[in-house]
Formats: structure tokens, C-alpha cells, sequence
């Protein structure tokens, strides 16, 4: 056994997955083709060792590069086919409506990616689907939050799993690098695809990994993508910490409305002793569950949304409002604070 396939063995022990389906989402790339060649080595090249179980890929064409889009939909089609792997393809036009690139195409391109795997994992009855994000990708994460503005979830960085529907999404690459990556295919022999968007520069995520992050490595600190993953690590500790605090506070303080529109309502009175800190990130969690925008949020606007809270729950308190991104109307006074998303709003 390779020792890439070693260490994700140890990772994500083959025990705990075996017995179930999973789909493992396939862009082509090098991170992805390893993900899965490790895991078909892990299952059995057929999967015959685990005959309760089933692995499965997925590959989304956005159908923005063209030929090249089409020749990596081929490629990924053709090593499942040569490994034995039942492969789903799904098609995307994101480019209709959009601009010619930047956030708002990135933005267009991971929500259809997780809504495709999420409806390929549905059809398929998978229990995980993996992606081949890897601790690069994930210092990139922390940065690209960092630059944003963040909070401690935003510093924890990708969470290691989380729900994607009926199943879990999981990372199982997120403590390799991707100089591993590269090695192991190499030393497998086997090739992979190049996506020539990944050097353009008009995409933020391309700027952090080949101008920034190579500037702070030789500028300021060579180890900076240990750094940041080490911030990131501290954080989600401090995170897993404060959810901890928050989830009886959650619990006692917010309750789902559904007038004037379906949102949360907020007793505040409890709030007025506990930490600035807990008040943002409970107002957080309660945001996070509405499934309202997050992205457009930033720290200023939290900071703002705590105040509200603080303000109201007392019979002298003034009535106020403010609209936040994604069209949510916060209403603070007397009664306490008030979250909804205005019907009209299209966001």
C-alpha cells in the first residue's frame, strides 16, 4: 500500500465507510483523481471486499471552459469506467446571466456544484460524499477569511464534515498537502486533468495561492500555511467551546415565527449579561439556521445586529430598524428582537 493511501486509511479508517455508498465528487483535477484512486485502493478495485457497500463518482460540467470542460467530463468518465466505478455526470450553464468572471461566477459555480452532489447523493442513497479539499486549500480558506473579515467559525476554516442533505459531506484530504498529492499520482503513474482557470488571476482564490501566499512565505514567514492552519485549529477549538455555551442560550432565547414572515424572534433579557463574544455568535448560529446569506455578512454588520439586541427587551427601549444583506429585516424594542426576510426580496 502507497503511503498516501496509508494515511488516508488512517484518516478515514475503511471500517467506517465500507458498508455504506459513497460518492466520491470528481472535477478531473489532481486532488479529486487522487481522492479517488486512494479510495478505490482502499475499497478494493472493484469494491469486492465490501460487497454491502457501493463507491460512486460524480462530475459536474459547468460548461465555462468549453472543449476543455468537455475533455475533463471525458476523462473522468473514462478512469471510472477503467476502475470499475458506477460515475454520474451533471451539466451546468452558470454562465448565463452572469459576469464574465469574478466572486459572482465562483459564488454561481459552488452552489450548483453542492446541489448537484447533493440530488447525485439522494439518487444514489449515498451516506458521505467526499471532496478533495486539502490543507492548501484549506490555508487558503483561513486567509481568504482573514482578508474578508471573519469570526471564530470563519477562522476554523472548512469543517471536516457537515450535513449535505441526507448525507455528510466529508473532507477526508484536509490533512495533506498538496505536494503529497502530486507525489503519490506521480509515483502511481497516474495522470489527471489541468484546469487553466486555476491560473487566472481575475479569481480572488487564484490570487491568495500563486501571488500572496507565496509572497508571505518568502517575505515574512516560510511556514505561513502551517501558521494559518494552527490558527485555524485554536479557533475551532474556541468554536466547538462556544457552541457548547450557546446551544442551551439558543435554546431558551430563539423561537421560530412565522409573522409577518417566517424568521426568529429573540428574547433578549437573558443576553444583557453574557459576553459581546456569545451574543454575535448566538445571533450567528440563529442566522446560520434560517439558511439566510452568509457571505455578505460582515463583522461590522454583527457587531451592529448584537446592538439591537442589547437595546431591546426592556420596556423603555426604542423601536428600531435596519435591513441587513439578503433582505432581513432586524426590528429591536420592547419585545425583544425580531429577524425576518422581507417577501419581496429576491436575494
Amino acid at each position: 500500500m502507497h503511503p498516501f493511501e496509508k494515511k488516508l486509511a488512517l484518516a478515514w479508517p475503511a471500517p467506517q465507510w465500507h458498508s455504506v455508498t459513497v460518492l466520491v465528487a470528481v472535477s478531473g483535477g489532481a486532488d479529486s483523481v487522487a481522492l479517488l484512486r486512494a479510495m478505490a485502493a482502499l475499497a478494493g478495485a472493484d469494491c469486492s471486499p465490501f460487497s454491502e457497500g457501493v463507491l460512486r463518482a460524480a462530475h459536474l460540467n459547468h460548461r465555462l471552459r468549453g472543449d476543455e470542460a468537455d475533455a475533463d467530463e471525458r476523462f473522468v468518465a473514462e478512469l471510472c469506467r477503467q476502475w470499475n466505478i458506477p460515475c454520474e455526470v451533471g451539466r451546468a450553464d452558470l454562465a448565463a446571466g452572469l459576469p464574465a468572471g469574478g466572486a459572482g461566477l465562483e459564488t454561481a459555480a459552488r452552489k450548483a456544484r453542492y446541489q448537484f452532489l447533493e440530488s447525485a447523493a439522494a439518487r444514489g442513497g449515498a451516506r458521505y460524499v467526499t471532496v478533495a479539499h486539502t490543507a492548501d486549500d484549506q490555508a487558503e480558506t483561513i486567509l481568504h477569511r482573514i482578508l474578508r473579515g471573519t469570526g471564530m467559525a470563519g477562522l476554523s476554516g472548512m469543517p471536516r464534515a457537515r450535513p449535505l442533505g441526507p448525507a455528510t459531506l466529508l473532507r477526508p484530504l484536509l490533512g495533506f498537502r498538496r505536494s503529497e498529492v502530486v507525489e503519490y499520482l506521480a509515483d502511481i503513474g497516474q495522470p489527471f486533468q489541468t484546469d487553466r482557470t486555476n491560473t487566472d488571476l481575475q479569481f480572488t482564490r487564484n490570487r491568495l495561492r500563486h501571488e500572496l501566499l507565496p509572497h508571505l512565505a518568502a517575505e515574512y514567514n516560510p511556514n505561513v500555511v502551517e501558521a494559518l492552519l494552527r490558527l485555524g485549529r485554536l479557533a475551532d477549538e474556541v468554536r466547538q467551546w462556544m457552541d457548547r455555551q450557546i446551544e442551551p442560550l439558543e435554546a431558551t432565547c430563539c423561537r421560530v415565527v412565522e409573522q409577518p414572515a417566517r424568521g426568529v424572534r429573540v428574547d433578549t433579557r437573558p443576553l444583557h449579561s453574557q459576553p459581546a463574544a456569545l451574543v454575535r455568535e448566538l445571533l450567528v448560529s440563529a442566522w446560520r439556521r434560517q439558511g439566510w446569506p452568509m457571505q455578505q455578512m460582515r463583522f461590522e454588520q454583527w457587531e451592529l445586529l448584537a446592538e439591537l439586541a442589547w437595546a431591546a427587551g426592556e420596556p423603555s427601549a426604542p423601536v428600531r430598524k435596519h435591513t441587513f444583506p439578503g433582505g432581513i429585516l432586524a426590528e429591536s424594542g420592547p419585545e425583544g428582537l425580531l429577524l425576518y426576510q422581507k417577501r419581496s426580496c429576491q436575494c
